[in-house]
C-alpha cells in the first residue's frame, strides 16, 4: 500500500480537522439564566454521545492508515466511519432543532441556521461515503487516486464556514454551554484528536 500511504496521512489529517466542527457547540464562561441554562443542558447531553461517536469515527480512520492497509479494508473502514459521522451530525441537528430556539436575542434564527448546518454538514459525509464505496479496490492505483479526491473534498468540508454554530454559541447561550459538564467532555476528545495531527 506504498503508493496510498501518503494519502491515507492526509486523508486523517482532514477527517480529524472536521471533528472541530462539533467544538462550535461549546462556548465558555458562566451563566445564571436558568431557562437558558436548562436549553443549554438539553443540548450539550444530547451532543455528548454523538461527540463520542465522531471522536470514534477519527479513531477508526487514523488507524487504517497503516502502510500495509489493503485497499478494501481502508474502503471499508472510511465508508462506516463516514456513516457514523453522517448519523452524529444529523442527530445534534436533530437535538438543536428539538430543543427550540434559545431565549436570546435572534435564538430562533440562531437556532434555525445552525440546523441547517449540521443537517449539510451531515449530508456531506453521506455523499463522502458514496465516493468512498464507488472507488476501485482491485487497482491500487486507481484507488489511491479515488482516496485523494475524497480527501480533498474531506479537506472542504473541515473547512467549511461554521459561522452559523458560532453564532448560536455567541455571548450568553455559549456562556451557559460551556457550563453544562456534558459540553466540557464532548469538547475535549475531538480537540486531542485534532491536535495530534
Amino acid at each position: 500500500m506504498e503508493g496510498t500511504h501518503p494519502v491515507n496521512k492526509k486523508f486523517a489529517a482532514a477527517l480529524s480537522g472536521g471533528a472541530v466542527l462539533v467544538l462550535a457547540l461549546s462556548g465558555c464562561g458562566d451563566s445564571k439564566d436558568d431557562e437558558l441554562n436548562s436549553w443549554a443542558n438539553t443540548v450539550c447531553d444530547a451532543v455528548q454521545p454523538q461527540a463520542k461517536k465522531i471522536e470514534s469515527a477519527n479513531s477508526a480512520i487514523q488507524q487504517q492508515t497503516a502502510d500495509n492497509s489493503k485497499p478494501v479494508d481502508v474502503q471499508k473502514t472510511d465508508s462506516q466511519a463516514f456513516q457514523d459521522m453522517s448519523d452524529a451530525y444529523k442527530a445534534i441537528g436533530s437535538a438543536v432543532d428539538k430543543a427550540g430556539a434559545p431565549p436570546v436575542d435572534d435564538g430562533q434564527t440562531k437556532q434555525q441556521n445552525a440546523v441547517k448546518e449540521l443537517n449539510g454538514i451531515s449530508t456531506s459525509y453521506a455523499d463522502l461515503q458514496k465516493q468512498v464505496d464507488g472507488l476501485d479496490t482491485n487497482d491500487q492505483g486507481k484507488f489511491a487516486d479515488g482516496l485523494k479526491s475524497v480527501a480533498g473534498e474531506l479537506d472542504k468540508l473541515s473547512q467549511s464556514g461554521n459561522d452559523a454554530l458560532k453564532k448560536l454559541e455567541e455571548g450568553d447561550v455559549g456562556k451557559a454551554m460551556q457550563k453544562q459538564e456534558s459540553c466540557k467532555s464532548a469538547s475535549a476528545s475531538p480537540t486531542a484528536a485534532a491536535k495530534n495531527e
